[in-house]
């Protein structure tokens, strides 16, 4: 009984893992999407999460409760909300802080910062949980990051005029970080889907202000327009995050982060084909040592 316990179990991570890389590719397209908005970023990152709402709800009222295999608790007390408003409110800080960055820095400089995020979830694991982590993940966790660092190295740009962009793509990756141990941690009682449709309204909500006070337009103007968000909300929203989300109940947060590394990687190759911006050697080298160091984290990642 143990063996086929143990069968299952393993199972359920191989398939938690094509989770996280499907979800992390699909999150890679959510550049192109931002980029190809006719809002700004602020308004697009409100719109992200209002039109991605309905389809959660949605969803939810389409999944029985009994269908659920794991983390089927309902949020009752006052606490049980205000922890899942909180996952909603730093993913909406991570939106937040990661567009504003693009504007005030670098693409390249702020993409790299923004996935700068598993270096801090080893961190607040191991201050907050004592969560402890094997020399081999930390080689493959320094690998990925030297591979996102070839990535965006031809176009990172040092300057003091960036500082301040800088420093808030780096604060976005701070953000995504506690995100991702917020939602590891709600998994253990709730479904993704109840996570969802409670935490991205609040992530709109917390938009709201944001994207009043950056001067955007708030309309699409065109139904070209209007299109792009619906797929930035039913892709990259609703389907990548949460299939990650998904995932991070059978993995171990660490690796889990690490492995959505992967999203630089699949932002430029879909750059690649649609815009032509070149892939060089270099480029590519980067991909591959990302995709070398996820698979080393992988390797010394365990299960708590």
């Amino acid at each position: 009984m143990a063996q086929l316990t143990d069968t299952a179990r393993l199972r359920r991570e191989r398939i938690a893992i094509l989770a996280i890389f499907i979800g992390a590719v699909i999150i890679g397209f959510a550049p192109i999407l931002v980029r190809l908005s006719e809002l700004g970023p602020m308004a697009t990152g409100f719109h992200r999460f209002l039109l991605a709402v309905p389809l959660y709800w949605l969803i939810a009222a389409s999944i029985p409760q009994k269908a659920v295999s794991e983390g089927n608790e309902t949020p009752r007390s006052f606490r049980d909300f205000l922890l899942i408003g909180m996952a909603g409110l730093y993913l909406a800080a991570d939106i937040a802080a990661w567009h504003y960055s693009i504007q005030m820095t670098t693409v390249a400089n702020s993409t790299l910062l923004a996935n700068v995020a598993p270096v801090f979830v080893v961190l607040g694991g191991w201050l907050i949980f004592r969560t402890r982590v094997t020399k081999t993940y930390l080689l493959g966790l320094g690998a990925a990051m030297i591979g996102v660092f070839i990535l965006s190295r031809a176009s990172l740009s040092l300057s003091d005029n960036h500082f301040f962009g800088d420093l808030v793509g780096l604060l976005a990756a701070f953000f995504y970080a506690a995100y991702q141990m917020s939602v590891e941690r709600l998994r253990k009682r709730f479904s993704t889907i109840t996570i969802m449709k409670f935490a991205i309204p609040i992530s709109a909500l917390c938009m709201v202000p944001i994207a009043l006070a950056s001067g955007d337009e708030l309309l699409p103007v065109t139904l070209a327009g209007w299109a792009f968000l619906v797929a930035l909300a039913a892709g990259p929203q609703v389907f990548g995050q949460g299939l990650i989300a998904w995932a991070l109940a059978h993995l171990p947060v660490a690796f889990a982060s690490v492995s959505l590394l992967i999203q630089p990687v699949t932002a430029g190759f879909v750059a690649w084909l649609l815009f032509d911006e070149v892939i060089g050697t270099q480029q590519a080298i980067g991909g591959l040592i990302v995709l070398a160091g996820i698979m080393l984290a992988r390797r010394g990642s365990s299960r708590r």
